[in-house]
């Protein structure tokens, strides 16, 4: 029955099994569960993630074919955990040979330290319903500027470092500093880990807000 169906329906399983190959080698999306990387990803955020930035890989592995690009210090990439292998977003911060370290918040890479601007308050609800207030900030280093969040009501994440990346290793964290399971937890996360760079919000929805389309944030391209 079932070698039946298929013979019938051959063009549409070929359909489906070039699909899953383009989804798992070229071109992917991923929902945004958490708000680890907000004010940058919302949860109800959908990513477009480019799979081909970084390397090319055979479908549903993590083997290397090829190399077609570098990572930079600022992209949004998705990759497998090195604590479970889930697969999670977060920002990268520190390359392969550069000394880092965290203290009281700021960054400091290579000696320079990253510039910050105070750009805001603003309301955080967590999936409780709880409100909470924090702090969005300008983050700059390398030209390179995107807005992070400091919790106001929450200990502050531990300062770290100097630490310096070995090759083919990257220290990555979320947007949301004081709210982010990142590499202060799991550890450095290896290049052939990297799923791909996201690179724009394709859709949103206020999850909390009984999932109303934010129109604003439709095709918005990320910092």
């Amino acid at each position: 029955m079932i070698k039946s169906w298929v013979r019938q329906n051959r063009g549409f399983v070929v359909f489906l099994l070039l699909f899953g190959v383009f989804r798992t080698a070229v071109a992917d999306w991923n929902p945004i569960p958490s708000g680890s990387m907000r004010p940058s990803l919302l949860e109800g955020d959908v990513v477009f993630v480019n799979r081909l930035a970084y390397n090319i890989k055979i479908p549903l592995t993590d083997l290397v074919l090829a190399r077609t690009g570098e990572p930079q210090r600022g992209d949004v990439v998705t990759f497998s955990s090195p604590a479970d292998g889930r697969r999670l977003i977060k920002r990268i911060v520190a390359l392969p040979g550069d000394t880092v370290q965290m203290q009281g918040r700021r960054l400091i890479i290579n000696g320079q330290a990253a510039q910050y601007r105070f750009d805001g308050w603003k309301s955080e609800t967590d999936p409780a319903g709880r409100s909470s207030p924090a702090l969005t900030v300008q983050e700059a280093f390398d030209a390179r500027r995107h807005q992070i969040e400091w919790a106001v009501n929450r200990a502050i994440a531990p300062d770290f470092g100097p630490m310096t990346i070995p090759p083919d290793q990257y220290l990555v964290l979320g947007d949301n500093r004081d709210n982010s399971a990142d590499s202060r937890f799991f550890g450095l996360v290896g290049r052939e880990r990297l799923i791909g760079r996201a690179e724009r919000i394709l859709v949103s929805a206020a999850i909390l807000d009984h999932w109303q389309p934010r129109l604003s944030r439709f095709w918005a391209s990320l910092q």
